[in-house]
C-alpha cells in the first residue's frame, strides 16, 4: 500500500496575499481522495521527531533559536514565513513525515510526503519558504541507523537544492544531483554533486532527453541503495516563477522515468512534493496529484 504521510498542519495560515500557495497542501489529497486514487488508510499523520535526529543535520544553534523563536529579524525574512512556534511544529513533522516515509519505500518500494522538499535549507539557515530540509534529515538519519551506506538525491525542482548540496558536500555517502533553472533563485548557488543547470525556456524534448541520458547512468554508477526524489512541479511552463516550458504531460513522463529507473532497479523511494507556483492554483495541484498517480499506476 503507498503510504501518504500529510497531516492539517502542513497547510499553515499565512498573511493575507502572501505568495506561496499553502492552500495546496489541503487540496492534494483531498483531490486524491475525491477521485477515489487513494483512501484515508493511505495518509498518515507524522508525530515529533526527536531533537537529536534534527541536529544531526543542522546546526545546534540554528535549531535552537528556530526551536525558541529567537531566529534574528533578518533571518526570518530570509525563509519567507513569519516565525512561529506552529510553523516549526509543521517543519519538524514534514521532517519526521520524510523519514517515516524511508521505513514505508522499504516496506512497498515508494513512499509520499505531501509536503516537503525544503532544499534551501542548509545547515544553518532557512530560506526560500524552507527552514529545515526535511530529505536531508531523513538521509543522515538512514545512515545513522544503518539502513542505508549509499543514498542519492534526484531533485528536479526548478530550483537548484543549495541547501542539500551544502549540507551533503563532505559526506560521500549521498550524491547529490539537481537539474535546475540556471537563471532562477537561489542566484548564489551551492556544489552539488552534479548539477545541470538549464537555460530558460527549455522544452518537454530536452529536458527529457537530458533526464534519460543522465539518470540510468548515475544510477549506475552510484549504486545506490535509496533514493529521494524532489518532484516540484515549479517545471511547468504556467509556473510564474519557473522560466522553462514544461507541459504537465511532459512533467508526468519526469516523474514516470524517475519511478520506472527505481522500479527497474529495485531501490526505494521517498518523495516530496516541491516547488509550484503557477498562478491557477489547480494547476499546481494536478501537476502534483499526476506525480501520485503515476506511482500507483507503476508500483501498485
Amino acid at each position: 500500500m503507498l503510504k501518504i504521510a500529510y497531516d492539517q498542519i502542513y497547510a499553515h495560515p499565512l498573511p493575507e496575499g502572501h505568495r506561496f500557495p499553502m492552500l495546496k497542501y489541503e487540496l492534494i489529497p483531498a483531490q486524491l481522495l475525491h477521485e477515489g486514487v487513494i483512501n484515508k488508510d493511505n495518509l498518515f499523520s507524522p508525530d515529533m521527531p526527536e531533537e537529536n535526529i534534527i541536529i544531526r543535520t543542522h546546526d545546534e544553534d540554528y535549531w535552537h533559536q528556530l526551536r525558541d523563536l529567537t531566529l534574528p529579524p533578518k533571518e526570518q525574512r530570509r525563509t519567507g514565513f513569519p516565525l512561529s512556534a506552529r510553523l516549526v511544529e509543521r517543519e519538524i513533522r514534514i521532517a519526521k513525515g520524510t523519514i517515516d516515509g524511508c521505513r514505508y519505500a522499504f516496506e512497498s518500494g515508494i513512499a509520499f510526503n505531501v509536503a516537503g522538499g525544503t532544499h534551501h535549507a542548509g545547515s544553518n539557515w532557512g530560506e526560500g519558504f524552507c527552514l529545515l530540509n526535511d530529505q536531508a534529515i531523513a538521509a543522515n538519519y538512514l545512515l545513522n541507523s544503518g539502513l542505508s551506506k549509499s543514498i542519492l538525491i534526484i531533485d528536479l525542482d526548478v530550483h537548484q537544492g543549495n541547501g542539500t548540496a551544502e549540507i551533503f558536500e563532505k559526506e560521500p555517502r549521498v550524491f547529490t544531483f539537481s537539474m535546475h533553472g540556471a537563471n532562477n533563485f537561489p542566484y548564489r548557488k551551492e556544489r552539488s554533486d552534479l548539477d545541470i543547470p538549464l537555460q530558460d525556456g527549455v522544452s518537454d524534448e530536452e529536458f527529457l532527453g537530458i533526464l534519460k541520458n543522465t539518470l540510468p547512468r548515475l544510477i549506475e554508477q552510484q549504486k545506490p541503495d535509496f533514493i529521494f526524489y524532489l518532484s516540484g512541479v515549479d517545471v511547468l511552463a504556467t509556473d510564474k516563477l519557473g522560466k522553462l516550458a514544461l507541459s504537465k504531460e511532459a512533467c508526468k513522463a519526469r516523474d514516470q522515468f524517475v519511478f520506472e529507473q527505481c522500479i527497474k532497479h529495485s531501490i526505494p523511494l521517498q518523495v516530496s512534493m516541491g516547488g509550484g507556483y503557477s498562478p491557477q492554483i489547480r494547476d499546481i495541484v494536478n501537476a502534483h496529484c499526476n506525480t501520485f498517480k503515476a506511482a500507483i499506476d507503476l508500483y501498485f
